[in-house]
């Protein structure tokens, strides 16, 4: 597991009591989202990381470990490399925990911190691309592989919703870096519009534009398809 992993990488560190937050005082973080009671946890068990807890740490590696994991390799299409992003979000989480201030919901934050090690890896591919033009090929069919639901019907027995949803996923990992996440962090995440605004630093207009673009594209590769707005 990731925790155990990134753990195994941290200097061993006394553990801190807990902070005490007395009635009329909790951290500073937005109330407004279904998820707000989580995001609280976070900031309290981030508060503690700051003060050197190690099992505070692995706690909040696996309350967050999964959604890491999984956007990651939809922005990647590989579940090992996508591994490697999460565990390198988390260590530099730990590193800048002695810096740390709750000024920002904890998942914006930890979006951010994945987003830029993913576009860098994204970058990284796309200057090596030109020597390997199969492997992209191989990595976006690894991609339907490694999201195919385990309880899904055998081949013969495949639904049209079934087709639809390989085919969705084959043409979103297609899409430029920037019109990937925001799809991914608004069909899979249910994220709020504010919220992708924040993690790609870009206007709420910007970011609806970026959107429309990308519902275009995708209307593009599934005209096949009937049925509603596959990214609603």
């Amino acid at each position: 597991m990731i925790a155990a992993s990134v753990a195994g990488l941290l200097p061993t560190t006394p553990v801190m009591p807990e902070p005490e937050w007395p009635s009329s005082v909790t951290p500073s973080v937005s109330a407004d989202t279904e998820d707000s009671s989580c995001d609280l946890e976070s900031v309290r068990l981030m508060l503690r990381v700051k003060e050197g807890d190690v099992k505070a740490f692995e706690m909040l590696v696996e309350l967050h470990q999964g959604v890491m994991i999984g956007t990651a390799a939809r922005m990647l299409g590989n579940i090992d490399d996508a591994h490697d992003i999460a565990q390198q979000v988390f260590l530099r989480v730990w590193k800048s925990a002695p810096r740390y201030e709750p000024t920002a919901k904890f998942t914006t934050w930890l979006f951010t911190i994945m987003r830029n090690l993913v576009f860098n890896e994204t970058r990284r591919r796309s200057r090596r691309k030109e020597t390997s033009l199969e492997g992209d090929s191989e990595q976006d069919d690894g991609l339907q592989r490694q999201f195919a639901d385990h309880t899904s019907p055998a081949p013969d027995h495949i639904t049209q919703q079934d087709e639809l949803e390989k085919a969705l996923d084959k043409a979103i990992a297609a899409l430029p870096e920037k019109q990937r996440l925001a799809v991914v962090l608004r069909r899979h995440e249910e994220m709020p519009y504010e919220q992708i605004c924040e993690i790609l630093k870009m206007s709420l207009p910007a970011v609806k534009s970026l959107l429309f673009r990308a519902r275009t594209e995708l209307r593009k590769h599934l005209v096949s398809y009937l049925g509603e707005d596959p990214m609603e």
